[in-house]
């Protein structure tokens, strides 16, 4: 039962990791990622 659970939580974040490429959300949370970096280092 316990391995059922966790291979369904597995394959459901799976899916929504697809679907958050899917929508380009991806791209998004790498371009807020290199400001904070650019922030950080004092460049932005």
């Amino acid at each position: 039962m316990r391995d059922k659970v966790k291979y369904m939580f597995l394959m459901l974040s799976f899916i929504l990791i697809i679907a958050g490429i899917y929508r380009g959300e991806a791209g998004e949370v790498l371009e807020k990622a290199i400001d904070i970096c650019l922030e950080c280092i004092g460049i932005g």
